[in-house]
């Protein structure tokens, strides 16, 4: 059964479209974990268009024991701004992108070429010291699971952006099937795989069939469109039942 992380950026984002502090960003953390979620994901990036530095100690305190059984994952590059972040609010995970800081969205995962590669590992090892689970974030390719491996890495996250595009126009079948491949490589030698971007109630239910010891899921975009007609606490608790089927 997978676990629902609630990435709370859009959430963020609507809030900083006005000065008066609406939506609070800590009240719906609070709902989102009493309605289902085990976890919380927010990407804090350097131009903070959506998450801001000042929201984790806000988080961090929402979240004030429900951890570790409720994790808090942190995304971002691997740059000394994230690592300060890592270092004040200790989270179980986090999740390294390679895009660069004025990147629309994470669409790209590491490839781990040799110039990659050296930027991860010492991230990694840095990030771990702070007793952090570290995941990278990378396509559907059964190669890179093993490089990931290498890198001293934990845990993958499976960028499921192509997917979900293929999956509304019912193309979805080769890129499934790339995923599946790519999380049982991963697995096979020990990594946690985790998967996320674009995924809804309607394409999760073959993500699961086709990746069933997927570990998490972390969603937000969809989530938070759907919350605009279902509301938040019942759209959560809706994804979290979709993830642990």
């Amino acid at each position: 059964m997978a676990r629902l992380s609630v990435n709370l950026n859009k959430v963020a984002l609507l809030r900083n479209s006005r000065r008066t502090g609406v939506p609070d960003l800590a009240r719906f953390a609070r709902i989102a974990l009493a309605s289902g979620a085990e976890g919380l994901t927010v990407h804090p990036r350097p131009d903070e268009r959506h998450i801001r530095g000042s929201d984790i100690p806000l988080l961090t305190a929402a979240m004030a024991g429900k951890r570790p059984a409720m994790e808090f994952n942190i995304e971002g590059y691997p740059d000394d701004r994230l690592l300060e972040i890592l270092r004040e609010a200790r989270p179980e995970q986090c999740t390294l992108v390679p895009d660069a800081p004025d990147a629309f969205t994470s669409e790209e995962g590491w490839k781990l070429d040799p110039e990659q590669m050296a930027i991860a590992q010492a991230s990694i090892a840095a990030i771990q010291a702070i007793g952090c689970r570290v995941v990278l974030f990378i396509d559907p390719d059964p190669a890179v699971p093993a490089r990931v491996r290498e890198s001293g890495a934990d845990g993958v996250e499976i960028y499921t952006g192509a997917y979900a595009e293929a999956f509304r126009h019912g193309r979805h079948a080769p890129i499934l099937a790339a995923i599946a491949a790519t999380a049982r490589a991963a697995e096979s030698i020990g990594l946690v795989v985790n998967a996320g971007h674009d995924l809804n109630l309607l394409n999760i239910p073959a993500l699961i069939e086709a990746v069933p010891f997927l570990a998490e899921a972390s969603i937000g975009h969809e989530l938070t469109a759907d919350a605009l007609e279902m509301g938040f606490s019942a759209t959560v608790a809706a994804y979290a039942a979709a993830l642990r089927r």
